[in-house]
Parts: C-alpha cells; sequence; structure tokens
C-alpha cells in the first residue's frame, strides 16, 4: 500500500516562497507519476503540476513560471517549489501518487496560507 506524505506548508507573506514535499514510500516510485493538487476554500481540488516517471511535467496556467516540480526518485520523493506566491495560492495541497498501473494514491495535505 502506498501512503504518499506531505509536508512543507505553513504561512507566508505574499511574494514568498515554500517548498512542499511529498515522500510516497510503498510502491515503485520510479514507474510512478506523481500530481500536486490544491483545494482552496470553499472551491474544487485542482491540479496544480505533474512529473510523469520519465521527469515530463506539466502546470496549471496559473502556476506557471512561480512553480516548480521535480523528483529524486533515489529518495521517493517529489517536490513542488512555489515562489512568488499570491493570497489566492492558500490552499491544502496535496499529492497524488499515480502507480504505472493507474491507481491513485491521496495524500492528507498539507496547508499553505499565503497572507496580503
Amino acid at each position: 500500500q502506498v501512503q504518499p506524505v506531505e509536508s512543507g506548508g505553513g504561512l507566508v507573506q505574499a511574494g514568498g516562497s515554500l517548498i512542499l514535499s511529498c515522500a510516497a514510500s510503498g510502491g515503485t516510485f520510479s514507474s510512478s507519476r506523481i500530481e500536486w493538487h490544491r483545494q482552496p476554500p470553499g472551491e474544487q481540488r485542482e491540479l496544480v503540476a505533474g512529473i510523469s516517471r520519465y521527469g515530463n511535467t506539466n502546470y496549471a496556467d496559473s502556476v506557471k513560471g512561480r512553480f516548480t516540480i521535480s523528483r529524486d526518485n533515489a529518495k521517493s520523493l517529489v517536490y513542488l517549489r512555489m515562489n512568488s506566491l499570491k493570497p489566492e495560492d492558500t490552499a491544502v495541497y496535496y499529492c497524488k501518487y499515480q502507480s504505472r498501473s493507474g491507481v491513485d494514491y491521496w495524500g492528507q495535505g498539507t496547508q499553505v496560507t499565503v497572507s496580503s
């Protein structure tokens, strides 16, 4: 059973930076696709960024140029570096691990709050 665990959330001022981490043990990490999603208060969950097992990345338009997703297969870790944070980036951020067979595993989420 794969259990992604997010860390690195917190409170930051607008314009600041945070790095989120997702640790995923219990599966073949190097074969997985990892995505970061977020759910702002009162809104639906949305895709923020994804990285394939080959290292190909994709981003939501709202975060392009500000967020960077990367992975370290040796450590079974995925990072989301968030720069130039805005109040509208405030959300619970979730890590989703997708196995090569297409099964999804979600973490519990980490809160990111950006103050204006």
